[in-house]
């Protein structure tokens, strides 16, 4: 399995910004496992396909909104970096995409294309 097994288009318009008010009344998609069908219902309907038994996982991590585009030194291939947690005052977790080899240098406001945010491009 590769990570880009998981890779799929998201439109920026449909990413949330903000948490709703009524938390409970966010989006729950429901694939059927017999048919594959898909259904969109509401989060507060979750308890109906729960069974005893069942485990449910949350994940309350938070983001940080912090993308930086950048390119490769030497090739100019282009380097997608998104913060995600901050470990000191100068440093941070990081996805970085594609993946880099140790000592890889990455040159990020060069004028080859930088941003911030969903939506940029290079």
């Amino acid at each position: 399995m590769k990570l880009s097994d998981f890779d799929y288009y998201l439109p920026k318009e449909l990413i949330a910004q903000e948490p709703l008010e009524e938390r409970d009344s966010s989006r729950l998609m429901v694939v059927s496992r017999g048919d594959g069908s898909i259904r969109h219902k509401s989060f507060r309907d979750i308890l109906g396909y729960l069974n005893p038994g069942d485990i449910l996982a949350l994940n309350d991590t938070k983001v940080i909104p912090a993308r930086l585009l950048g390119v490769k030194k030497g090739t100019l291939g282009r380097v997608d970096v998104l913060l995600s947690n901050r470990i000191s005052s100068k440093r941070f977790q990081a996805l970085i995409k594609p993946r880099l080899r140790i000592g890889q240098e990455v040159l990020f406001n060069s004028g080859f294309g930088y941003g911030y945010g969903y939506g940029y491009g290079y």
